[in-house]
């Protein structure tokens, strides 16, 4: 049985925060210590003791049933990622249950499937923000992801990590304080629906200790599920990208995920994508350069 009462009672905590008593429908009551709902609002609103929403927020959540996990995400007015955290939190302290641990590697299917994506960058990874494969164009866009230091050789290339700890993460992400909430989001979703992961809790340890900025958005306890969007790069051969993306978990291997980019037509980013597709180009012809050279658009 894995013990994650600190994580069940700040997470709790920190989406009754976030409710004022006007957003729930409540009068507002007076003078207030703390900001956002009171526990025995809550209650109320779930249906609920204040005693027995208490002890959940507490973190003593083992046992109860989906009917009150349902009934308490309503009453915070949880979003669909935050609902389904709640849950996750709620598994891993019933049970104990261990997820199927991600594979290390991609089926050479997989792989296959990738590179015959010649015209969009596609990558594949884990919930631990490890790129796992990569096709042509994924591997040229990430490429700044790829030459950051990894505290192992045999480590695959990790975005959270070059995102918070290499002086290149912030050029390559222009819209940088976007970014590094998006990542910490989806590492703490992860952490919740896999709580057992030694890789992914030593990540976190990691960039805890060596990261403010990555400390204070892990004390947020947001989460967030990654589907389709649009994102910025500023790569250093071709310059801006504005892609949109579609990010769909992989059914048939539980824990891995793919993203694909791709520009509109007769765009100045669908431009900028066929430059990077000639720069991997003479990239693969010179695998000994150590640095992209700009690309000049016409």
């Amino acid at each position: 049985m894995h013990d994650n009462r600190d994580e069940i009672r700040a997470f709790l905590a920190s989406r009754r925060a976030k409710i004022t008593p006007e957003q729930a429908g409540l009068a507002p009551g007076g003078r207030r210590r703390v900001p956002g709902l009171r526990r025995e609002e809550v209650a109320v609103l779930a249906g609920v003791s204040t005693d027995w929403y208490t002890r959940l927020e507490r973190g003593h959540i083992s046992g109860v049933s989906d009917d009150v996990l349902n009934a308490v995400a309503r009453a915070l007015q949880l979003d669909e990622a935050e609902r389904a955290h709640l849950f996750d939190l709620a598994r891993a302290a019933g049970t104990g249950h261990r997820p199927r641990r991600p594979a290390r590697k991609v089926r050479p299917g997989l792989q296959r499937m990738l590179d015959a994506m010649s015209d969009a960058p596609a990558i594949i990874r884990n919930g631990r923000m490890d790129i796992l494969a990569a096709n042509h164009l994924g591997r040229a866009m990430y490429w700044p992801v790829y030459q950051s230091p990894r505290p192992a050789t045999a480590q695959p290339p990790n975005i959270a990590r070059f995102q918070f700890l290499d002086p290149a993460g912030p050029d390559f992400f222009p819209d940088w304080e976007t970014a590094a909430d998006i990542t910490v989001a989806l590492l703490r979703t992860e952490a919740g629906r896999d709580p057992f992961d030694k890789g992914l809790t030593d990540l976190i340890g990691g960039l805890c200790t060596r990261s403010a900025d990555f400390r204070t958005r892990w004390a947020q306890h947001n989460v967030r599920l990654h589907h389709s969007g649009a994102k910025t790069f500023h790569h250093p051969a071709v310059g801006d990208l504005t892609l949109d993306y579609e990010s769909m978990d992989l059914q048939a291997d539980p824990g891995l995920n793919l993203t694909v980019y791709t520009a509109a037509a007769g765009t100045p980013s669908h431009d900028a994508l066929r430059l990077l597709a000639s720069w991997a180009a003479t990239l693969a012809d010179h695998p000994q350069d150590t640095g992209p050279s700009p690309i000049k658009r016409s």
